[in-house]
């Protein structure tokens, strides 16, 4: 007996069941997947990111120091990061990372499912690990803007779901070429570098749109891994990935096959790498300074929400009034001038005991570096880690190898921190400043020599002794009350009474000692007796008033001594009241900040420097002329010869007291520059005038300096004279001047002189 037949229907139902059993095997994790998206997209597995939050994403973002020019000098950051618009990207920086990282990325909304179905068929069914990834630019921007957390596998997937609908909301809200500069914005380059305007800096000191093909390659192919493909540390593992990278241009059609040929044999160009430092680079003093005072600044201002700005994370734009080419010209003014200086100090002490301390006791040098041990860094930190005085006595005079300065690079030695010690006591610091009188703007600031090594800063902070560069100031009191440059005084001895006893000044100099002497001589040849009676015939009082007008706001002790400039004063102060005397005697607070910006270019605070009339023109004009002297046959003459400086120049220089300080004063009509020179500590000095003058410390900086700037043709600055005041109720030229005064020295009573 044969046996029935399935009839139709139930293989009807068969085929539906199985149908069934596809579409559930098929669409359920499709749909298990899209119900999971849902949920994850409504915040059931985590908040998600919000509009707002998209719009306003959360960087840490370098706050910049932008020069007058336009020029980066430097950065305030937690991470070195800068971000830059698509505009500012070079088309072939563009190509190669879409060729490389993202082929389709024009094409899908964020998501590219193609390369999905890729990572599931390849690598994680077929094992094939080299593949490629899934991600797509979007995503990896997604997940660079909201970093992931440490997951478990499952807690991996959910993170992974919410990836996915940060990168669709990006797509959303957001053009492709805006995707693309967030993406080079928040990615890390290594050497600290994050974004592509810190690496195209640091890697080849350029900016994003000058990168070359090479150089865009090569930046493109370290986002496989910073470290792993560093060009500094694997050389020729970057070369090979960078040719891949080329090679993926050359697939997409974004380079040619014989450009290729021709960029693939390049070496990677390194010269320019400069891995960003607060102790490297341009204008490192200034920074520091300008670091404190910004700090200060955040502190005071508060955003909308109230809450402080941080200078490190909120990407401030601060707008200097430093010029970064007269900037490096003041910078490599000093390394060359110093460094030949320095090498005639460490002659002019070789072999001397005691070097480099003169004329003091031992047991004061042994108190000078006991004070130096107790104010170093090693020392307070091993006060802080508990450390007993022996112990820290012991270690101080324990050798160890460790990195000193020298003018030829850094050097390793062997020695102890007590004689590294007495090694830095040698070194001959600096401090200078330039700036516009008529404005006021600060275009150079060295306030030293290494900022690596030696941090004090010698332009604002430092405070040394002025000498002679303060008698300006005591002659401009004669210039106010009607005296002429060329009006006659005696050079003779002087003694004016002070409670602490008679006061009288010597010359340094035996010539014209006892005759009648132009004040225009006598300032050009720094006569200290000449500066003696003046202050008697003007009182003390008048040129601290006046000088207070002109910005100087350092102790000054009300005594006749200051005539020949006994205060401690910085070169800050000195460059600023200098500058009233260029500006027809109206000072200008020295401004160092135009304005300051959020990282959205809202200005937050515009900077407008003080005016004081401390003087009228006339007075301030005549000032001039007879610093002019200085220069054309006093103490300043080698800039004409020496340094072939021809333009009109006021000048004067300044030695202290066992030469402890140089200084030289230089006043053009558009720039007015003050230069110290001396050691650490006072008692460190050249032993004889002829090296430790001004004339031989501080003013060759400023010739070399003014030598590279008026060569400089960028820099338009002018070669004309001071402006002459329309009216001058005395007489200049001294030839006309002896003849119409009667008495040689211009009626004035000198009977009571002792």
């Amino acid at each position: 007996m044969k046996g029935k037949k399935p009839g139709k229907a139930a293989n009807a139902s068969g085929t539906n069941r199985f149908i069934k059993w596809v579409w559930l095997i098929v669409a359920g994790p499709v749909l298990f997947l899209f119900l999971l998206v849902m949920l994850t997209s409504v915040g059931l597995f985590g908040k998600l990111p919000t509009i707002e939050d998209l719009a306003n994403p959360r960087s840490n973002l370098a706050s910049e120091i932008i020069s007058a020019d336009q020029e980066i000098l430097g950065k305030f950051y937690v991470e070195n990061r800068s971000n830059s618009t698509f505009q500012e990207l070079s088309p072939q920086l563009v190509d190669a990372l879409i060729s490389t990282e993202d082929a389709r990325f024009h094409e899908h909304a964020g998501i590219d499912i193609r390369a999905l179905f890729r990572v599931v068929i390849r690598t994680i069914i077929g094992g094939d690990s080299d593949s490629g990834g899934g991600s797509t630019l979007t995503q990896q921007l997604a997940k660079n803007m909201f970093p992931r957390e440490d997951l478990s596998k499952i807690g991996v997937i959910f993170r992974k779901l919410k990836e996915w609908i940060i990168a669709a909301k990006l797509e959303r809200n957001y053009t492709k070429n805006e995707i693309l500069a967030m993406y080079l914005n928040t990615v890390d380059f290594g050497n600290q570098a994050f974004g592509i305007k810190s690496a195209a800096r640091v890697y080849f000191d350029t900016t994003p749109d000058s990168l070359k093909i090479q150089e865009a390659a090569t930046l493109v192919g370290l986002l496989k891994g910073p470290s792993f493909y560093n060009p500094r540390r694997n050389y020729e593992r970057s070369v090979t990935r960078r040719n891949v990278v080329l090679n993926q241009m050359v697939k997409y059609g974004k380079l040619s096959e014989q450009a290729y040929d021709s960029l693939k044999g390049l070496p990677i160009d390194l010269s320019k790498f400069q891995a960003e430092s607060h102790n490297a680079g341009t204008a490192t003093y200034f920074r520091e300074f300008l670091r404190e005072y910004m700090t200060d600044w955040c502190k005071k201002n508060k955003k909308p929400d109230g809450s402080s700005y941080n200078l490190y994370k909120d990407g401030l734009r601060i707008y200097t009034t430093i010029n970064s080419r007269m900037q490096s010209h003041a910078e490599a003014a000093v390394r060359e001038h110093m460094k030949s200086l320095q090498k005639e100090f460490f002659a002019h002490w070789k072999g001397q005991k005691n070097a480099p301390f003169a004329y003091i006791p031992e047991s004061k040098i042994k108190q000078i570096m006991r004070q130096s041990m107790l104010r170093s860094d090693r020392y307070k930190r091993m006060k802080e880690e508990g450390a007993t005085e022996a112990e820290i006595e012991k270690a101080f005079r324990t050798k160890i190898k460790m990195k000193v300065f020298t003018w030829n690079g850094d050097s390793t030695v062997v020695m102890s921190p007590m004689d590294s010690i007495r090694y830095s006591k040698f070194f001959l610091r600096t401090g200078v400043m330039a700036m516009e009188p008529q404005t006021g703007y600060v275009r150079a600031w060295v306030g030293g020599i290494n900022q690596k090594y030696f941090k004090y800063d010698h332009v604002y902070t430092g405070k040394r002794q002025v000498g002679s560069t303060f008698k300006p100031f005591v002659y401009a009191i004669a210039m106010r009350e009607g005296w002429s440059p060329c009006t006659q005084v005696p050079n003779i001895n002087i003694c004016i009474p002070t409670p602490s006893g008679a006061w009288c000044p010597s010359n340094s100099s035996k010539a014209y000692e006892g005759a009648m002497v132009p004040l225009h001589a006598a300032l050009a040849h720094s006569i200290n007796k000449v500066s003696a009676y003046l202050i008697k015939q003007f009182g003390v009082q008048p040129v601290i008033d006046m000088v207070r007008h002109m910005g100087i706001k350092g102790h000054i002790d009300p005594v006749p001594s200051i005539c020949l400039g006994t205060a401690d004063l910085s070169v800050f102060e000195m460059t600023g009241a200098m500058s009233t005397f260029a500006n027809k005697g109206v000072y200008l607070e020295p401004t160092f900040i135009t304005r300051i910006e959020d990282k959205n270019g809202n200005v937050l605070a515009d900077f407008v420097p003080r005016t004081d009339e401390a003087m009228d023109e006339q007075t301030a004009y005549l000032v001039i002329e007879l610093m002019k002297g200085v220069v054309e046959g006093g103490t300043a003459t080698r800039l004409r010869g020496k340094y072939g400086l021809t333009m009109p120049i006021a000048g004067k220089t300044g030695t202290t007291q066992n030469n402890s300080d140089g200084w030289f004063m230089g006043l053009t009509p558009e720039l007015v520059t003050g230069v110290w020179v001396g050691c650490e500590d006072r008692a460190a000095h050249f032993r004889s005038t002829a090296l430790g003058q001004g004339a031989n410390t501080a003013l060759p900086i400023w010739g070399l300096f003014m030598k590279k700037v008026y060569s400089d043709n960028k820099l338009k600055v002018s070669r004309a004279d001071f402006e002459r005041p329309k009216t001058l109720s005395v007489e200049t030229n001294c030839s006309q001047y002896n003849q119409t005064i009667s008495s040689p020295n211009n009626g004035e009573n000198f009977d009571d002189i002792p």
